[in-house]
């Protein structure tokens, strides 16, 4: 396992995290028991990953309670990112419907406190805003309550987790280019680059390269994983429901037109599109879906160091931006 710098924290994290909502929800198909879940979370300790990515939603603060039974004789060994800004307390989920949030300092108080008590530990080593809306980042008593909590030691650092269907580009770039955040949390994989480009090059334009990007959904929902096709059915619940069928069959050929390029390498598609995504210096962690062992020891051995080159990163930018030559779909 390799290891980088989160923003200009000197926290070294794992190259490839964890990401614990699969653990306390049902989204992705498959329902974990408790003992399971440990094991997962243990598992990954041994092969080296020590970034461990949460919600106090994920479950109602399930995933929280599951790290600190996993890890709390070691809690110096693991680093904890976990997130706030849903009033889950008062408001009840239905399906996958959001629930009112809360981005303010009172409620940041009360939302962390609540978390320190589920993850059995008196710190919190990333502490990121919840699919906030713009307004929740042009709050400057929020951002000055964040980094006063950065002083009192209950928080190491803060930054902001963007969700694609309630603030995005425009909310990224303003955070990473106002706010005192060490990273930045948006979904970005070889299919779907954007609006991740655009927040690299905010980073590279930033002092000290001190934002760090945590890339979720890199496997573009299970597209790049081979979990997913063009014939996949999936459950009510399942989370995935929002890719439309016409978006699948698209996909299914762009992976097409990326094979030669991993079959240069002697990859699969999956190896192709991690090592992509870790050829990135703006990347601080890579947090794949994981439900299984094996998963885990499949994500864990893509982080060799044995990356793309700058022209090949360059052809697949380019192929990107030709959409691999096929016609855009339809709003």
């Amino acid at each position: 396992m390799k290891y980088r710098n989160l923003g200009n924290t000197g926290i070294q994290v794992s190259e490839i995290g964890f990401g614990t909502w699969t653990l306390a929800l049902d989204w992705w198909g498959k329902k974990l028991e408790e003992d399971e879940s440990i094991k997962m979370l243990k598992h990954a300790y041994d092969l080296g990953i020590n970034f461990f990515e949460t919600a106090d939603m994920y479950g109602k603060g399930k995933s929280e309670k599951l790290l600190a039974k996993a890890f709390k004789d070691m809690r110096s060994e693991v680093i904890y990112s976990t997130k706030w800004g849903y009033d889950m307390y008062t408001a009840n989920q239905i399906g996958h419907g959001e629930i009112p949030q809360k981005h303010n300092p009172e409620f940041l108080d009360f939302a962390l406190s609540e978390s320190l008590n589920r993850l059995e530990t008196d710190f919190v080593d990333v502490y990121s805003l919840h699919n906030p809306k713009m307004e929740a980042i042009e709050n400057n008593a929020l951002f000055d309550r964040l980094d006063e909590l950065v002083k009192t030691g209950k928080i190491k650092s803060h930054g902001v987790a963007l969700g694609p269907a309630i603030g995005w580009e425009k909310e990224g770039l303003y955070a990473i280019e106002n706010r005192n955040i060490v990273c930045l949390q948006t979904v970005y994989n070889i299919l779907e680059q954007d609006p991740g480009r655009v927040f690299f090059n905010a980073v590279d334009t930033r002092a000290n390269n001190s934002v760090g990007i945590m890339v979720r959904v890199p496997d573009a929902s299970g597209v790049l994983t081979g979990k997913v096709n063009e014939h996949t059915v999936f459950d009510k619940n399942d989370h995935r429901n929002n890719r439309k069928k016409e978006w699948i069959i698209q996909a299914m050929k762009k992976i097409e037109k990326l094979k030669p390029i991993a079959d240069s390498h002697g990859w699969n598609i999956t190896e192709l599109s991690m090592k992509y995504i870790l050829s990135q210096k703006e990347i601080s962690v890579l947090l794949p879906t994981v439900t299984s062992l094996e998963e885990i020891d499949l994500f864990a051995q893509i982080s060799d160091g044995n990356y793309l080159s700058a022209d090949e990163k360059t052809q697949i930018e380019r192929m990107y931006e030709n959409n691999f030559d096929m016609p855009k779909l339809l709003a």
